[in-house]
């Protein structure tokens, strides 16, 4: 589903549709309706292009089913010189970096080892993750569950019920797992128990996107985007809720049209936040104040990326830009990959990358906007951004099917 009403039932939440394409997406909710002659919506036909370099495939190998056709922001991660990757079905997987290798696997579909072998498997609904810290691994779920497993070992340490559907990163900080649900509720966990430090319930609309905002820990605060297009900040300690800055502009007449959540994570760059509406604005914010400092027309619900004076990200057509973060003024656009469900971008060397429904990475000149290289993953499609990690970047298909790709070195002619 790509909404959620406040007053659905559990039982109806069990049970939700597969979710529909990102194409659907921009073309219902921000598009004016077509007619049988009308091809705006449709996914834009790649073109040939000059491969500055051919991507080199390290290694390859699966992450069970990976989430198929449901909306996920499952991705791997690197950390303790391990990736960890997770399925929707519940499988975690932790392989080495350099081989791919894999060194451990934990079901959480059977975490309790009572399945038999004639029992059908009852999928975990992994959605939210993974997130790494203090040696440990943590992983959300649609059920509402959330999961702490040993780094080295991958056992599970503990497991916690929150209200609501856990479908972003949890955000790890010394003493405190944070996690942002559905439903309104941020919750602070104990990292080595699982149990509630607090609370706090914040009010959300009747009709929201299929997606939340993950928490970030800054400055002794917890930021996040809310559904009512704002971003909040809280203290870390207690929960108490400090500044509050609306950048989403619900200006449509329906209700659909005013949906403004902020489900893309707002980025803290030195003393600012970056944060944008799925339908309103790219905002600069002062963080410690709150104040906001610029806002641009921009809308999108995935992930930002900032490499020094330069924001990048792709918008609700797939359009791919690249903003001062000085001051909000465009760089460049490319529009040659509209309505392919495009990824938020990663930065690696002097690329920005991104994947679309077809499974293809993009590399594009971070200066110009170019596409430069492409590579196909496989063709169920690449609905997250890729993970970069010591210059090497580490995608995941719909269907599990997870990569380890290098992007060479071009030595540039001397003068």
């Amino acid at each position: 589903m790509l909404f959620s009403k406040k007053q659905t039932s559990n039982a109806l939440l069990g049970k939700y549709a597969k979710v529909f394409s990102v194409l659907l997406l921009s073309s219902t909710l921000f598009s004016c309706s077509s007619t049988d002659e009308d091809t705006s919506d449709l996914p834009a036909e790649l073109t040939e292009i000059e491969q500055s370099f051919e991507p080199n495939v390290l290694w390859e190998e699966s992450v069970g089913d990976g989430s198929g056709d449901y909306f996920s922001r499952l991705k791997p991660i690197v950390a303790y010189g391990k990736v960890y990757s997770a399925s929707r079905e519940g499988d975690v997987i932790a392989f080495d970096p350099k081989t791919g290798k894999e060194l451990w696997e934990t079901d959480l579909s059977d975490i309790n080892n009572e399945r038999s072998f004639w029992d059908s498997r009852v999928s975990a609904l992994l959605s939210g993750g993974p997130a790494a810290g203090l040696d440990k691994v943590f992983i959300g779920s649609e059920n509402g569950k959330v999961y702490a497993l040993d780094a080295l070992t991958g056992k599970v340490l503990w497991d916690a019920s929150i209200k609501g559907e856990v479908i972003n990163t949890p955000a790890v900080d010394a003493g405190v797992v944070l996690v942002n649900t559905s439903s309104g509720i941020l919750k602070a966990l104990n990292p080595d128990t699982g149990e509630e430090l607090w609370k706090v319930e914040q009010d959300v609309p009747a009709l929201t996107l299929r997606g939340i905002s993950a928490p970030v820990i800054a400055s002794g605060g917890v930021l996040i985007g809310t559904s009512k297009g704002g971003v909040n900040v809280y203290l870390l300690d207690n929960g108490q809720q400090g500044w509050s800055t609306e950048i989403g502009e619900a200006t449509g007449s329906t209700e659909l049209e005013r949906v403004i959540d902020v489900d893309s994570t707002p980025v803290v760059f030195g003393d600012k936040v970056y944060a944008i509406s799925s339908r309103g604005n790219l905002a600069a914010i002062d963080l410690q104040s709150g104040r906001l400092l610029w806002k641009r027309q921009y809308s999108s619900y995935r992930q930002l990326s900032i490499y020094r004076n330069t924001i990048f990200l792709t918008n609700l057509r797939g359009h791919v830009y690249a903003i001062d973060r000085i001051n909000g003024i465009e760089r460049w656009s490319n529009l040659d990959l509209e309505n392919r469900g495009v990824t938020g971008p990663a930065l690696i060397d002097d690329y920005v990358v991104v994947g679309d429904f077809e499974g293809y990475l993009h590399w594009l000149n971070q200066e110009t906007g170019e596409i430069v290289a492409r590579h196909k993953v496989d063709g169920s499609g690449v609905n997250t951004s890729p993970t970069v990690f010591d210059n090497i970047l580490y995608s995941q298909s719909r269907d599990g099917d997870l990569q380890a790709i290098e992007t060479p070195k071009i030595i540039k002619p001397t003068e």
